[in-house]
């Protein structure tokens, strides 16, 4: 069965990739290539670097574009790398925008600008100044419970006239809104929510931006998979089986950067400690972790 979603223009099954670091709490690139191999080799064929689950908000501008080069060398044309610049300032997120094409990305990834909650046009008026800034397309994150702003549907389908932009990450948690979009648009749309990879994907995504594809990336990619096949119970099913460890991951009061980074110390893959202000999961949530993990993998 041929699949009918609309394009994608950066793969399918995109991995929100953590940001390795030493356990001095510096940039570990030998760690990000690896990891980023591994996730590639395990069926994500993009990545999303330097977004919140990449811890973005405490690395420097010249460690975001040292790690979107690092990455590149380590995966080549094998997956598409998109790389958070969203700012709330928006001659910043220009700035990284410029320097994110020079670095190697294939995509920019910019978040509604946070915390000064720009009324609508104020909003697409960012958005619109970043993607004549930069030859790079662009994908918008709407992520209303981070920023205090959404990107309301209307604005959506404006900035999707716009020949750069391209896509969403969605976590706007407003399904009938999406589908407005998605039914006046060509934009592609990647579920940012994990709980939402099937259902998103149903409508007419074109993919999803998992958090939860770090520590499994080759489930989320058989949820896609699954449903291209025309096996939408086989993909229901799938989508269900990861639904406790998504609950833990992602729905537990901690970030999901916080989640990751213990499930993959536990299976030997780079992550190393978080940043502050966050804080490492403690005992009890980390061994919660491991037991969803091991049960989800010796179910298969």
């Amino acid at each position: 069965m041929t699949s009918t979603h609309r394009p994608t223009p950066f793969g399918r099954t995109l991995c929100a990739m953590i940001t390795p670091f030493t356990g001095e709490g510096a940039l570990d690139l030998d760690g990000a290539q690896r990891l980023a191999a591994h996730l590639v080799a395990q069926g994500c064929d993009g990545l999303v670097l330097n977004g919140t689950t990449g811890e973005s908000p405490t690395t420097t501008d010249e460690e975001k574009a040292r790690l979107v080069a690092a990455v590149r060398e380590a995966v080549g044309d094998r997956a598409a790398l998109v790389t958070g610049v969203g700012t709330a300032d928006t001659r910043h997120t220009v700035e990284l925008a410029l320097t994110a094409a020079k670095a190697g990305a294939d995509g920019v990834l910019v978040v509604t600008p946070y915390y000064s909650r720009p009324p609508q046009e104020a909003v697409a008026a960012h958005f619109l100044q970043v993607a004549d800034a930069s030859d790079l397309p662009v994908m918008l994150y709407d992520i209303p419970g981070r920023t205090g702003t959404r990107i309301e549907p209307d604005t959506m389908i404006r900035l999707a006239e716009h020949p750069r932009i391209v896509a969403v990450k969605d976590c706007s948690y407003d399904f009938l809104g999406t589908q407005k979009v998605l039914a006046r648009t060509e934009l592609a749309y990647y579920a940012g929510c994990d709980e939402h990879v099937l259902a998103l994907y149903a409508v007419g995504a074109a993919g999803c931006v998992s958090t939860v594809a770090n520590a499994v990336p080759d489930r989320i990619a058989a949820i896609l998979a699954a449903f291209d096949t025309g096996d939408t119970t086989r993909a229901a099913e799938l989508q269900l089986a990861v639904t406790p460890l998504t609950e833990a991951m992602m729905g537990a009061g901690l970030p999901g950067t916080v989640t990751a980074k213990a499930l993959l110390a536990h299976l030997g893959l780079p992550a190393g400690p978080v940043r502050p202000p966050l804080l490492p999961a403690g005992r009890e949530t980390a061994d919660g972790l491991r037991a969803l993990y091991e049960e989800l993998v010796s179910g298969s």
